[in-house]
């Protein structure tokens, strides 16, 4: 075999499900005498961030020859979340076509393997290829032949474009608002100006948003509630309790099963909310009741 045209260092990292060919892939690449630096095992998520995360540190330190590898059941998922961080090129391989494709034409400097889909023999195939082939080499993608001179130009120009992709946008910092941001929530039919989009049942969690000025009657669930506010503001009376909370941007309520409360709310507000069991709603009084008692309860009753 060829000596392999390698990087400095390699930093691998994988899943449960990708853990074994990692550790393959890593005894095939000291055997050649490449420097790895092995984050070891943790969830996809985290895999691919913590690989991703590195070697966006290495570039930004003027290290470029430092690249990652990094195997979940699919080479999908930890695929995606090392694409997270910048000047990261990351992609998933299962042949060494791929492997060519995506060093030619994208610099690929991260490459994800499927831990349940691709065999030991073929993954070493795979990273051999990646690690030999040099940005802009003729590649399958067009037909193994040398890459014509304006498409040359294309590319180099897509590396430095691709990571500016993004920068100067405004970004919520919040990890639970993005996840509801573009989400469109279901109008809630016994209680007006509520909205709901349920992500889990059984133990439900729904995200849930109300109209400035809309009301929820005194009612009681049978299972107890958790909710965090995201946005807005709100008045929750436990009339069981005989307590009031007024919540605002990140404060947290537990509500136990039974217990009977009313809510206001003062702004067009949304919130997270996780139910013990099943999601169900049981009124104790009607809309035009509840309007009074919260106007006497705060001092605007007529």
């Amino acid at each position: 075999m060829a000596k392999l045209n390698t990087p400095i260092k390699i930093i691998a990292g994988a899943d449960d499900f990708g853990t074994p060919l990692k550790d393959a892939l890593i005894s095939h690449l000291r055997s050649l005498n490449i420097e790895i630096e092995d984050l070891g095992t943790s969830s996809y998520y985290s895999a691919g961030a913590d690989v991703g995360r590195r070697v966006s540190q290495s570039i930004s330190s003027s290290s470029p020859d430092v690249r990652g590898l990094v195997v979940c059941g699919t080479g999908a998922g930890v695929s995606i979340f090392a694409n997270k961080f910048p000047g990261v090129f990351a992609t998933t391989c299962l042949t060494p076509s791929d492997a060519v494709n995506a060093r030619s034409i994208n610099n690929s400097n991260v490459i994800a393997f499927s831990g349940k889909y691709t065999s030991t023999e073929t993954a070493i195939e795979i990273a051999n290829t990646w690690l030999n082939t040099p940005f802009k080499a003729a590649c399958p993608a067009n037909d193994n032949k040398p890459w014509p001179e304006e498409i040359g130009k294309f590319l180099d120009k897509s590396l430095v474009e691709m990571p500016e992709i993004g920068k100067g946008e405004p970004v919520d910092t919040c990890a639970v608002c993005c996840l509801v941001k573009n989400r469109e929530l279901n109008p809630i039919d016994l209680i007006p100006g509520g909205s709901m989009k349920i992500v889990r049942e059984t133990p439900t969690s729904a995200f849930v948003r109300f109209k400035a000025g809309s009301v929820e009657p005194a009612h009681h669930h049978t299972f107890g509630h958790d909710l965090v506010v995201l946005e807005g503001k709100k008045s929750v009376w436990n009339v069981t309790k005989k307590e009031r909370y007024d919540l605002t941007v990140g404060d947290y309520l537990f509500t136990p099963a039974g217990d009977v409360h009313r809510v206001k709310y003062h702004e067009d507000t949304e919130f997270f909310i996780k139910w013990d069991g099943h999601w169900d709603m049981f009124f104790d009084e009607d809309l035009d009741t509840a309007k009074i008692a919260i106007d006497k309860e705060l001092g605007i009753a007529k």
